[in-house]
């Protein structure tokens, strides 16, 4: 298996992620309208992270700046032996664990405002 078609297999079983063609060609993945990220092919991923997330990441050499924009919270991690693939998949999983979170804190938050019970 290929390190991108095991990013796939891996990515897609997580609940509610979905793959579709990236507007850079890449292949994107999706939960709900957020990208969790994109991988280009079996060699580069690019992962959204809140900045502080991006700077530990950075700083650690757990990832690189994104590519293209070293400025933003996006990071770029270089797949290049056998073992990335599965610290690719391990940033995937963060930033989806980030954006879960965050989605379950706004509905929890909606519902508040609503005056719906918790739970």
């Amino acid at each position: 298996m290929t390190p991108s078609e095991a990013i796939r297999t891996a990515m897609l079983q997580m609940p509610g992620v979905t793959a579709a063609p990236h507007r850079f060609g890449a292949v994107e993945f999706r939960v709900g309208e957020r990208e969790i990220g994109h991988l280009h092919g079996d060699r580069l991923l690019d992962v959204p992270f809140p900045r502080r997330v991006k700077d530990e990441l950075v700083s650690s050499g757990a990832a690189e700046p994104h590519h293209v924009l070293p400025e933003s919270g996006w990071i770029s991690f270089r797949l290049k032996t056998a073992a990335d693939t599965e610290h690719a998949i391990a940033l995937l999983r963060r930033s989806y664990d980030l954006i879960r979170a965050q989605l379950e804190r706004r509905q929890a938050q909606s519902d508040k405002v609503r005056g719906r019970p918790d739970g």
